[in-house]
């Protein structure tokens, strides 16, 4: 039955990069949906896969060295295999994306303005005047003071803050059904962060646009998702309602990651440290649960060969069956 409150489908979507001669997934067999109005947060460590899942629901690899798999449905349509040419018309029309590096996003030779306007041109049939007029409304709406000035500097003129806003206005200037934000508040002040989430909160309550949101932070998770999954090794190992996430965890990994902030009311504490590391692409062992290696004191038999998402309650789902036997290192008398 059709869905027309589902915005995004995505459906087993594979992602390998070439070395050598091989491809490997760094986006593996992985299913998620966005719905209208709704903020999806996917959350993990650097090298899990948030990043590569983003710009490939955007086509920004080159299938020269990349090997794309699965389906991604938009609007009746599959993205996975579209023409470059149609991709263009998606991209910024369609879906926008909110890059984490501003000033590596933005072209430096270019006024910021132009950079606005630029997408409104390829997009919208606005002429010149209003194009501009667009423009110093979106500069406005993101938050910058003084947009007449704003529209004439470069890049490297602005703050880090400034320029993140520029990014959004540039998202947000085609009003998309669907905007990516891939760690929309990485390298900014505290006080900078808030007002960006407050800005992505409010842009998306304007338009009821879905938000897919790449991030690290479990703080930024807790106070803007709807739902939340949890990426580790390419795959999704834990899916729910955030307010579930948050109060009933049960992927070992969403446990150690939620373990891992530092409380208020615990100053004399040791902070846990998640043991080990994201493994390599290349070397990743891609049989059994891939967060064993990491929690080696659970036993070999708690996991599943192949482990799969189990529906632990409605909607929540979490993946290997590990988490039933799953305890810290430091509880149960282990030493």
């Amino acid at each position: 039955m059709f869905d027309d409150n589902k915005l995004l489908d995505v459906r087993n979507l594979h992602t390998g990069f070439r070395i050598k001669d091989d491809y490997y997934d760094a986006v593996d067999d992985v299913s998620i949906t966005l719905d209208k109005n709704e903020i999806l947060a996917i959350v993990g460590e650097s090298g899990c896969g948030k990043s590569t899942l983003a710009t490939t629901i955007m086509g920004l690899h080159d299938l020269n060295y990349t090997r794309i798999t699965g389906d991604i449905i938009y609007n009746d349509l599959n993205l996975v295999g579209l023409s470059e040419t149609l991709y263009n018309k998606i991209r910024g029309n369609d879906i926008g994306m909110v890059f984490q590096d501003p000033l590596a996003s933005l072209n430096p030779l270019m006024r910021i303005g132009d950079q606005i306007a630029e997408s409104l041109s390829y997009h919208t049939d606005l002429t010149e005047k209003e194009r501009n007029a667009r423009v110093l409304e979106l500069l406005k709406q993101v938050g910058l003071p003084y947009p007449e000035r704003v529209a004439k500097q470069y890049p490297h003129e602005l703050s880090g803050g400034m320029r993140q806003r520029v990014i959004i206005a540039i998202a947000i200037s085609c009003k998309p059904p669907i905007i990516i934000a891939d760690e929309p508040t990485t390298a900014l002040d505290v006080t900078i962060q808030a007002q960006i989430l407050d800005l992505l909160n409010e842009l998306q309550q304007e338009t009821e646009a879905g938000i897919i949101l790449i991030t690290h932070d479990l703080g930024v998770v807790a106070e803007t998702a709807d739902r939340v999954a949890v990426m580790y090794a390419g795959q999704i190992v834990e899916q729910a309602p955030v307010d579930l996430l948050f109060n009933n965890p049960q992927h070992p990994y969403t446990r150690s990651l939620l373990n891992s902030i530092p409380q208020e009311d615990s100053h004399d504490a040791e902070l846990h440290v998640i043991e080990g590391v994201v493994p390599s692409l290349k070397n990743m062992v891609r049989e059994g649960c891939r967060f064993a290696p990491r929690i080696d004191w659970i036993p070999a038999e708690a996991h599943e060969e192949n482990p799969t998402l189990h529906e632990v309650e409605p909607e929540h789902f979490v993946r290997c069956t590990c988490y039933k036997h799953f305890h810290f290192r430091n509880e149960e008398g282990e030493a």
